[in-house]
């Protein structure tokens, strides 16, 4: 069976990815694209709702997104580090579905969790892309050396300035339905659990409408914004808009 993928999207915490590019892998996927998305932890330190409400959550939310798999490396949540143990296990995984691109979190964000997978993420990458580095699949073979041609992070709570925004007019209603399956975590009147920063109303209203003001920024309805790890380098400028 081939488990490679085009681009593979890592998160700290289910919804990271859908609240940063989703709108990015719906239309993607919608190209032919092969996506997938790995959470590290299961967000068991949230202030509202649980591990279980969260997983069950997941699951709804994957099924909209369309994508083609979906992992759980289990590491603790609140205590993400860029350590040996967790680099294999990453590195385990990239050798898996041998993804062209990857997308992670920010390297600066307010939840902690986000830049230390940020870093995690990126330094894995390398790592996983060094022959002598050996790991192993569950069957108990030894991988294959596999380094993505590039990381791209969204951009999730500040307004960090991006290297590129990409054009998700069309798809942000969609966005936003897959955002809202995590009713434990988002705006909810009837709600009796403890107020967070992003269970507020105008949280979600941010996400559009900075979404909106990416759209506006390149002269289409609606964007997302990714920074680079490294430069981009273009054969062509026919998809500039």
């Amino acid at each position: 069976m081939d488990n490679k993928l085009d681009f593979l999207a890592f998160g700290a915490h289910p919804d990271d990815v859908e609240l940063g590019c989703s709108g990015t892998i719906l239309k993607i996927q919608d190209s032919g694209k092969k996506v997938g998305v790995i959470d590290l932890t299961r967000g068991e330190l949230g202030t509202r709702g649980s591990a279980k409400i969260r997983s069950e959550e997941t699951e709804l939310a994957s099924k909209i997104l369309g994508i083609d798999v979906r992992e759980n490396l289990e590491f603790e949540d609140g205590f993400i580090n860029n350590d040996r143990k967790h680099q294999l296990k990453v590195i385990s995984i990239i050798r898996k579905y041998k993804p062209d691109f990857v997308f992670c979190n920010a390297p600066d964000d307010r939840h902690i969790d986000h830049p230390k997978a940020s870093n995690l993420i990126t330094e894995s990458c390398f790592l996983s892309g060094l022959s002598k580095l050996i790991t192993y699949d569950v069957k108990g073979i030894t991988q294959e050396k596999w380094r993505p041609k590039n990381i791209f992070h969204y951009i999730q709570w500040k307004n960090l300035k991006p290297d590129f925004i990409f054009d998700i007019s069309g798809y942000m209603q969609s966005k936003m339905n897959i955002i809202k399956c995590y009713s434990s975590q988002f705006y909810d009147p009837k709600s009796k659990e403890p107020e967070t920063p992003i269970s507020k109303k105008n949280f979600l209203n941010f996400i559009e409408s900075r979404a909106a003001d990416y759209g506006r920024i390149i002269g289409t309805e609606h964007g997302e914004g990714f920074i680079c790890n490294r430069t981009l380098g273009l054969s062509s400028l026919n998809d500039f808009i």
